[in-house]
């Protein structure tokens, strides 16, 4: 990187050398590396030695991290570069100018559907005279260039894609003209604050995921880039959503709205009003834990996300639910265009959106009870209908039926606390230390919960190398009780487990 770093000796403006190092420390976002955190590893250890090296390309490459990198990178790199400047190394002239730039305005571009948000964030460089002494604010702009950024609000509000563009004014021009022709598109222009709130909250949302998150090719190059920008924007009010969101739903307006839909025209031909009822719960629920609160918002993406990914996953549904679900969708969509005023074109479009889903939704949806565990047992391992939590109870109660010692399984609930270590003390053959119990406890409770859940992660990747049972708790006592109550230090040292040490 230091070599390459030379480039920036030839570069013109500040913005062509911000981009290329943009895209240069780019090449390890989202990675992982042992040993610690990859922008301390990577990130810092470029600087120190981009530091040590004291050259001109050095220096420059250090100038545009102290703009571009974490607080840390930017706070080592200014430093260093400070002692370059005073030791007599050479810069070039454009330097100085590096991210001095200020907002010149911002627009968003939305669809009708909500499903997503084009943010354009436009800037300009801060005129440099040096008869005035220096950057002088008020002058005019130079490199005008726009922040593009898409946050998909099908994919938890993350900024999916960025890139940059030089072209601003054909870029609004288009924008608004799209808008103008297409019903289903809205063009407008928003406070630099809002747009701030937004992206901050869009960009956190994308380097949550512990995997790598679904975005663009090209997002990695841009996203030190875009996270130094949204610094230049005036700071707003953070909220963890769009920029249009109804208030929570407390539990009592959601049953008021479950009602209201039931009570309508659209669901007046659901012939099993029981499973309808319980199937508009599910809907609004993943509106309003899932969308921002957002239950009335219907497209098709959204639609075929929860009929063949959210409820397959997360949600056991009886089979009186499983057949009348699709019918109540399609009921749901018609309901939900009315209240909100969905453009025909978008209407028609879900709704074949759903009929498509519903023929693959008995494929995607397996009955729980195909597992080879009777309703009953699924009611007692699932009490809160998360069918995503069922494989980790499974492992942390592997007893649940018959007769033990004389004691009737089948009538202790591993919900209960009470009930929980007489099941794990029948999982134990022979005497057990009551503190060593104490931490089987503390493992099962924490599985049964999914918290973290990298540890239910880290027991499925020592299952998969063919690990016994009994020892992946072990390895995932050691740790809990080596660590203790520090949730990032757990989910860290938990994410490195790549297998069971030797002395296990």
């Amino acid at each position: 990187m230091l070599q390459a770093a030379r480039e920036l000796l030839a570069v013109r403006t500040p913005l062509d050398a911000e981009l290329m190092v943009s895209d240069m420390i780019g090449a390890w976002w989202g990675k992982r590396v042992k040993g610690g955190d990859v922008e301390q590893v990577l990130g810092e250890g470029l600087v120190d030695y981009a530091a040590k090296a004291g050259t001109p390309a050095s220096l420059t490459l250090l100038i545009c991290l102290a703009y571009l990198g974490t607080a840390r990178q930017g706070a080592k790199a200014e430093g260093a570069a400070l002692a370059m400047m005073e030791s007599g190394v050479a810069r070039p002239g454009w330097a100085d100018r590096v991210g001095a730039v200020k907002p010149t305005g911002c627009f968003v571009s939305r669809d009708a559907y909500g499903d997503q948000d084009t943010v354009i964030c436009t800037f300009g460089y801060r005129w440099t005279d040096p008869a005035a002494g220096g950057v002088t604010p008020d002058a005019r702009n130079q490199d005008r260039h726009a922040l593009v950024l898409v946050v998909d609000y099908n994919m938890s509000g993350m900024a999916r894609d960025a890139w940059v563009s030089s072209q601003v004014d054909k870029l609004l021009e288009q924008a608004r003209a799209e808008a103008a022709g297409n019903p289903m598109l809205l063009f407008e222009e928003i406070e630099p604050q809002q747009a701030r709130a937004l992206l901050d909250s869009a960009m956190r949302a994308t380097r949550e995921p512990k995997t790598p998150p679904p975005v663009s090719d090209s997002y990695s190059a841009f996203h030190a880039f875009a996270r130094s920008r949204l610094k230049a924007l005036p700071p707003g009010r953070k909220r963890p959503a769009p920029l249009y969101v109804e208030a929570p739903y407390s539990r009592e307006r959601r049953a008021m709205l479950a009602a209201e839909f039931l009570a309508s025209d659209a669901a007046e031909h659901l012939s099993d009003p029981s499973a309808a009822s319980r199937c508009a719960d599910h809907i609004i629920d993943y509106g309003c834990e899932h969308d921002f609160s957002r239950p009335m918002r219907i497209s098709p993406t959204k639609c075929e996300t929860f009929l063949l990914d959210w409820l397959p996953r997360k949600v056991m549904l009886s089979t009186a639910e499983q057949e009348a679900m699709p019918h109540v969708l399609s009921a749901w969509v018609r309901f939900a265009a009315g209240r909100t005023g969905l453009p025909e074109p978008g209407l028609r479009e879900t709704l074949d959106a759903v009929w498509e889903a519903t023929g693959k939704f008995p494929t995607a949806y397996r009955d729980p009870t195909s597992f080879g565990l009777d309703r009953p047992l699924l009611e007692r391992l699932l009490p809160d209908g998360d069918l995503s939590a069922l494989a980790r109870r499974v492992f942390a109660f592997p007893f649940l039926q018959g007769v033990h010692g004389g004691v009737d399984l089948d009538g202790l609930d591993p919900a209960d606390e009470g009930d929980r270590r007489t099941l794990l003390r029948i999982d134990h053959v022979g005497e057990i230390d009551e503190e060593h119990l104490a931490w089987h406890e503390e493992i099962a409770g924490r599985l049964w919960d999914g918290d973290p859940p990298q540890l239910w992660e880290a027991a499925q990747r020592l299952l998969d190398l063919g690990h016994d049972r009994h020892d992946v708790l072990h390895v995932l006592i050691e740790i809990v009780e080596r660590i203790g109550g520090d949730p990032e230090e757990l989910a860290a040292a938990l994410d490195d487990i790549a297998d069971i040490p030797d002395e296990f």
